[in-house]
């Protein structure tokens, strides 16, 4: 794809919380993992923190041309724990199976970005079909719910439209319906990007504690906790 490769020895800002992850953890539930912030952001090009990156994230970053890389890499983990309540619950065992006939490896929308097999070819994506089709569908072994796989490849996906194919942030023909505007399932995705990182700019009327991050609300969670 001539995309350049990103640097690991990557600075990083706290990101925070998005609704559901709060939610979550007033039900008792599983939070967000901070670690997974961490692999969003090593997987970023240069290209996605630079004036290449798509216009619609002015919508919900209005600053985010002016920002630095830094605070636009934490943006960027934002939106993709945004993407991932929005398609799976921020649960990395969510296997969705589709409508389709038997014995097709695209039966199932997998993982905290409800991904594909098909993707590893599309992609170049770290799956494999063949290994995983001896185990149970949530089997969190399973190469295609591994985090940082299922992670790495949004990325990739997010990449290869908006850089690549030079096409919008959200548009009809993208990859997931929850970033299509006409799609009843982007309102859930618009909830969720609420609370993106203070040097966005966005006026936002979160009721989220600011100081809140993702790694906040995990210790709460462990402590039993429910987050202010």
């Amino acid at each position: 794809m001539g995309i350049a490769t990103p640097s690991h020895a990557q600075a990083i800002k706290p990101v925070p919380p998005t609704p559901i992850d709060i939610k979550k953890v007033e039900l008792g539930g599983m939070p967000w993992n901070p670690l997974w912030d961490q692999i969003i952001e090593k997987a970023l090009p240069p290209e996605m923190l630079s004036s290449q990156a798509p216009r619609g994230v002015r919508l919900f970053c209005p600053r985010f041309y002016e920002m630095d890389k830094i605070d636009k890499r934490t943006f960027w983990a934002y939106f993709f724990q945004a993407l991932a309540g929005a398609e799976a619950g921020l649960n990395p065992k969510t296997s969705v199976r589709h409508t389709e006939p038997e014995g097709t490896m695209a039966m199932r929308s997998e993982g905290l970005l409800q991904l594909a097999y098909a993707d590893e070819k599309r992609y170049g994506c770290d799956f494999n079909w063949e290994v995983d089709r001896l185990l149970k569908a949530n089997d969190p072994a399973k190469t295609i719910l591994q985090p940082k796989n299922n992670l790495e490849c949004g990325v990739k996906i997010l990449v290869n439209q908006t850089i690549v194919r030079h096409k919008p942030l959200l548009t009809r023909s993208g990859y997931w319906s929850t970033l299509r505007p006409d799609e009843p399932s982007y309102r859930v995705f618009a909830k969720q990007m609420t609370n993106p990182p203070a040097a966005c700019g966005l006026p936002t009327k979160s009721r989220i504690d600011k100081s809140a991050t993702t790694k906040s609300v995990q210790d709460d969670a462990n402590r039993g906790e429910t987050p202010k």
